[in-house]
C-alpha cells in the first residue's frame, strides 16, 4: 500500500476561520489588524492491493469563475496552477479519474467535494448527516450565498453514494473514523503502513497545529463545538494509540515543510 498527498493549491482567508479568536480585540487595541492568509486544498490518493482510493476530491478549476458563489469567492478565493489541477496530479502517479475504484469524501464543503464528477468509476463514501445537512442547505433556498460552504452541483453528482453512521474498516489497513464537530458528520481516515506507521487524516476535524494544542481549539467554522472537541480528543486518542502521525488539513506550514507531495509517497 502506498500513500500520495495530491497537491490541489490553496485558499486565502482570515485566520480567524481557521482558528476562532486569532485576533481579539482589547481595551488597549481595540480595532487589531486581522491577519490574511494561505491555507493548503489538498486529496490524499491510496494504492493498494484491493483498489485505488481517493480521499477528498479538492476545488474544481472553475471555482472562481461562476461555480462557487460570489460570497464564498470573497471569503475564500481559489489560487491554483495547471500543474495542481487534480487531473494532472494523479497523472503524476500514472492515474486518471477513471482509474480510482473509491472516493471517501471527508464532508462535502467545497474544497473537499469540487471534483466529484470527474470520477464516475468510482463508489463514493459520506458521512449520512453531512450529505443530508448539505442537500437542505442547498434546496430550502434558491440563493447560493444562503448555502454556506456546501455547492448545490457537488451534491447533485449523479454518484453511487455509500451513506455512513459509524466507523468501520474500508479496506485492510484503512480505517474510516467518524469526527462529527466541523459539521454534523466528518469522516477522517487512520491508515497502517508497513514502513510510515499509522497516519491520521482528520481533514476538517483538526485543522492545524494550533486546533489541535493540547488544549484543543475551536475554529470559526463549528456546526456543533461540543462534538468538534470531542473529535479532536478521540483523534489524539487514536495518535496515541497507534503511536499515528496527525496530518493536518489546513497547516501551510506543515502541508510545506511536513507532508511527501506527489510523486513522493508514504508506504
Amino acid at each position: 500500500m502506498k500513500v500520495y498527498i495530491l497537491d490541489n493549491g490553496y485558499l486565502s482567508c482570515d485566520e480567524n476561520q481557521m482558528v476562532a479568536m486569532a485576533t481579539v480585540g482589547t481595551a488597549s487595541n481595540q480595532t487589531p489588524s486581522h491577519h490574511w492568509i494561505k491555507i493548503p486544498v489538498y486529496c490524499v490518493l491510496i494504492d493498494h492491493p484491493e483498489g485505488k482510493i481517493l480521499f477528498d476530491t479538492g476545488c474544481p478549476p472553475e471555482a472562481m469563475n461562476g461555480y462557487w458563489p460570489k460570497g464564498l469567492c470573497e471569503a475564500f478565493p481559489y489560487t491554483f496552477t495547471e500543474e495542481q489541477r487534480i487531473e494532472n496530479q494523479l497523472k503524476k502517479i500514472g492515474l486518471t479519474p477513471q482509474d480510482i475504484d473509491i472516493v471517501v469524501l471527508s464532508h462535502m464543503h467545497l474544497d473537499h467535494a469540487g471534483n466529484l464528477r470527474l470520477f464516475k468509476n468510482a463508489q463514493v463514501y459520506v458521512h449520512r448527516k453531512d450529505f443530508e445537512l448539505g442537500l437542505l442547505m442547498t434546496h430550502r433556498n434558491p440563493d447560493p450565498d444562503s448555502h454556506g460552504a456546501y455547492i448545490k452541483a457537488d451534491l447533485e453528482v449523479p454518484a453511487q453514494f455509500n451513506l455512513v453512521d459509524e466507523d468501520f474498516e474500508l479496506v485492510p489497513g484503512v480505517e474510516v473514523v467518524t469526527l462529527p464537530g466541523h459539521t454534523p458528520g466528518v469522516l477522517g481516515l487512520v491508515i497502517h503502513l508497513q514502513k510510515s506507521g499509522t497516519l491520521i487524516f482528520p481533514m476538517d476535524a483538526v485543522y492545524e497545529r494550533r486546533n489541535y494544542g493540547p488544549p484543543a481549539r475551536l475554529s470559526g467554522i463549528v456546526y456543533d463545538s461540543i462534538s468538534f472537541i470531542q473529535s479532536i480528543e478521540k483523534v489524539r486518542k487514536l495518535a496515541r494509540k497507534y503511536n499515528g502521525r496527525v496530518m493536518f488539513s489546513h497547516d501551510m506550514e506543515f502541508f510545506i515543510n511536513e507532508m511527501k507531495k506527489a510523486p513522493e509517497y508514504y508506504e
